[in-house]
């Protein structure tokens, strides 16, 4: 048994299936991410108040469609919503753009795969760009939480399902 542990590990050494010692190896493991862009909290609270109003006209227009009882009326509404939900959609997606939080577009094509793309981003920031960002994330997530809850109200109505008031 000490053989044949002795050949798979000898085996392995000699195929290369170890881990890398070499000290290109270690070099690239050890690279450092470029500096981190400081996060513009000013822009992003520009465009942050754009989808909030985007969000009070939805309220808006949800709670038209609530109070009527023409269903054609009721489909109009619902259509109107729909558009502003999108107009929403696009100024949210703004919210990310690349630079926009500090760091690379988080909706970039291939950004969406994982962390391994961060490259130690966070690592980088100093504990204000953190803090600075760490207020983007809260406020996007927010947003992000009143979109869902307008789309499943809007789909609720759609299906002709009685909207909670909650």
């Amino acid at each position: 048994m000490k053989k044949f542990l002795v050949a798979v590990v000898t085996g392995l050494a000699l195929s290369g299936q170890m881990l890398p010692t070499t000290a290109a190896a270690q070099t690239t493991q050890t690279k450092k991410a470029p500096p981190a862009q400081v996060p513009n909290t000013a822009e992003f609270d520009k465009q942050l108040a754009q989808v909030r109003a985007e969000m009070k006209t939805m309220q808006a227009q949800m709670d038209q469609v609530r109070q009527t009882q023409d269903p054609q009326e009721r489909q109009r509404l619902l259509q109107q919503h729909w558009a502003t939900m999108q107009s929403a959609m696009s100024a949210m997606r703004g919210l990310w753009r690349p630079g926009m939080m500090g760091g690379p577009g988080m909706m970039e094509p291939g950004m969406m795969g994982g962390w391994g793309h961060m490259g130690g981003y966070y690592s980088n920031l100093t504990p204000e760009q953190l803090r600075r960002r760490q207020y983007m994330t809260d406020q996007y997530l927010n947003m992000q939480q009143m979109m869902m809850n307008n789309m499943m109200l809007h789909q609720q109505y759609l299906m002709g399902l009685p909207a909670s008031t909650k």
